[in-house]
């Protein structure tokens, strides 16, 4: 498993690796798609986490 897998990243960073990302807390909510290059987007409001961990990678292309 690739780093950025491994890592939880923050809201405002450059997304590493295109994929679904979802958030650290466990619950099983607030996925993201996002495109390497792109900004990570706040977490719920309701969400306990701290940042987004990949769950699944893409190909989509960056910018």
């Amino acid at each position: 498993m690739s780093e950025s897998s491994e890592k939880a990243h923050h809201p405002g960073e450059i997304v590493p690796q295109p994929g679904i990302y979802a958030c650290d807390c466990g619950q099983g909510h607030g996925y993201s798609t996002d495109v390497k290059g792109h900004r990570f987007p706040p977490l719920h409001e309701a969400c306990r986490g701290s940042g987004w961990k990949l769950k699944a990678a893409t190909s989509h292309p960056g910018p």
